[in-house]
């Protein structure tokens, strides 16, 4: 097969000078002269018959093709920069920096990342971990791991992990509940907790009115985590409302187990995002990214 490809080193200085919108700062990156960098970028334009830059005064600015042009060049160096890294290593220690909420860094995460570790051992990774994950600046991380709706200004999101809810209480209290649903009693002899997520308020209403209906519940533990709801429950504290790939190691070992069978879904997800910002995004955080995609979709 042959690539209808222009020679690679005409679309790195395209890439460079577009990143920099001048062809001197371009030059010093590729440790060439400006004069070489210039004469290669209108070898590209003049193989592609297109003009990639306007020429100003002082610097450069895309044209419309340039623009367009331009993500698809990144994208390739970016890839085969990842692929170099990922297949024979890197010279040197690298590291990406990760952004992620509690929970997800203590019940999905951490038991993945010996995975990525053994993969690329001369990659290590700073994991942050925050209640909301938009607490620290933008510019201090490389991956970021949020849950929403996929929109977040500034950044690149590409959805990884989209898993129901469950609702889930220690195996005693999800007994005795139980007994009272068929025994069709709505006044309990004893009283239950509701441990509520913040920002789950809409969810427990719902499930108030629907799945658990003529229970006398009241939520009256409101915390800031899931992983605080769920060690909550798990000490007998009430039942909880969380997403399942949290549970499911609370599940599998018995602490909890879930009170109704059914599994809730909502929009939201949970999504890898990286800045938006005009850089090339560096092996190892494309690394990072790809092995979180990877592993998402094993988990589904």
């Amino acid at each position: 097969m042959s690539y209808q490809l222009p020679p690679l080193t005409w679309l790195r200085a395209f890439e460079a000078a577009a990143r920099y919108n001048n062809f001197t700062a371009a030059a010093k990156e590729l440790n060439l002269t400006s004069a070489a960098v210039s004469h290669q970028v209108r070898s590209l334009e003049q193989h592609l018959e297109l003009k990639l830059f306007e020429r100003l005064p002082r610097s450069l600015r895309l044209t419309d093709k340039g623009r367009a042009y331009l993500p698809s060049v990144r994208k390739a160096f970016e890839e085969l920069s990842a692929s170099t890294v990922g297949l024979f290593g890197s010279k040197d220690q690298q590291s990406v920096r990760v952004r992620c909420t509690a929970a997800l860094s203590v019940l999905w995460l951490a038991p993945r990342l010996k995975n990525f570790m053994a993969l690329y051992p001369n990659i290590d990774i700073r994991l942050y971990t925050a209640i909301w994950t938009e607490a620290l600046s933008n510019d201090d991380v490389d991956i970021d791991i949020r849950f929403g709706d996929g929109n977040w200004s500034g950044f690149q999101a590409h959805k990884f992990l989209h898993h129901p809810s469950v609702v889930v209480a220690t195996p005693e209290i999800a007994q005795r509940l139980e007994k009272a649903r068929q025994a069709n009693t709505q006044e309990l002899d004893w009283d239950i907790n509701g441990i509520q997520v913040m920002g789950c308020e809409g969810r427990w209403q719902t499930l108030k009115e629907n799945q658990l209906a003529g229970i006398d519940l009241k939520v009256s533990l409101i915390v800031d985590t899931s992983l605080s709801a769920l060690q909550l429950a798990s000490a007998g504290a009430g039942i909880a409302l969380v997403q399942k790939s949290y549970a499911q190691a609370y599940l599998d070992d018995g602490r909890l187990v879930k009170v109704i069978n059914d599994e809730l879904s909502y929009d939201e997800s949970h999504f890898v995002l990286t800045p938006s910002r005009e850089v090339q995004t560096r092996p190892e955080t494309l690394l990072f990214k790809n092995w979180l995609i990877t592993e998402g979709k094993q988990a589904d």
